[in-house]
């Protein structure tokens, strides 16, 4: 088997797309924005990415059937009046940083050849401590996208991201230059702690914006009170422990300097 490896599954011909990625990381918020989108689109599936660089695994269904981890291509044609899109989902990111960058480059260029010239990608931003109303933070490839993204909220820090992108959310904006790209990442506030389905919300609602999409949130609504009373039940069992100032709450930010 070759290092990486893209197994097309269907032969399409797409409108100026944009390219969004989102995979697992921090509070999955990427992952949870990505596979929430590919679902209201819908979206259709175009490629499986398989890859020495994913862990050594397969996946068991209900029935007992197994399958490879991977990462997976969809597509979403808009119509006469947008842009196409290409969503970008998975089971994992690379878990090397050799591995990081090999499936970047060739996810890149596959897409390159399907006429991909903007990218997006969808991040946690971990706060350690419980972020009731999460902000969107930014990086961008250019000024201009900056200044666009601003008129929808996001804010462009001079201290977050500290230390700068880590992981596939860094890595399609920078290498994507490489293939005449521009682009930028939102990244969702988050505890770290739990997923993050509010955080998910947040990002999804400026990325649609900045597309002018129209999408239901309300499964991803749902989501994040259910997250909200599991974490709330966690609470009183650590209160009631006496453990109360080891909440994720109390905890120190230094614990999760972490972007993905």
């Amino acid at each position: 088997m070759e290092d990486v490896v893209i197994r097309p599954l269907e032969k399409v011909t797409l409108k100026d797309p944009i390219l969004i990625e989102g995979l697992p990381g921090v509070g999955n918020v990427g992952k949870l924005a990505a596979d929430y989108l590919k679902d209201q689109l819908p979206a259709k599936p175009l490629a499986t990415v398989f890859s020495k660089f994913f862990p050594p695994q397969v996946y068991v269904s209900e029935e007992g059937i197994i399958r490879l981890v991977s990462n997976d291509l969809y597509y979403w044609k808009a119509g006469v009046s947008g842009r196409d899109l290409l969503v970008l989902g998975g089971d994992y990111q690379g878990i090397s940083p050799e591995g990081q960058y090999e499936i970047t480059e060739r996810v890149l260029d596959f897409c390159s050849g399907l006429g991909v010239r903007e990218v997006f990608t969808l991040a946690g931003f971990a706060q350690g401590r419980v972020v009731e109303e999460p902000r969107v933070l930014g990086a961008a490839t250019n000024p201009q996208r900056v200044a666009e993204l601003k008129k929808y909220g996001v804010t462009f820090s001079r201290n977050d991201p500290g230390g700068g992108l880590i992981g596939a959310s860094g890595l399609f904006l920078g290498l994507g230059r490489l293939f005449g790209m521009e682009g930028a990442c939102l990244m969702g506030e988050t505890s770290g702690y739990f997923v993050d389905p509010r955080s998910a919300e947040a990002v999804l609602h400026v990325l649609c914006q900045a597309l002018s999409l129209k999408i239901d949130f309300a499964a991803l609504k749902a989501k994040a009170q259910e997250i909200d009373r599991i974490a709330q039940k966690i609470h009183d069992a650590e209160q009631r422990s006496g453990e109360s100032s080891s909440t994720p709450a109390e905890r120190p930010r230094d614990d999760l300097g972490y972007i993905g």
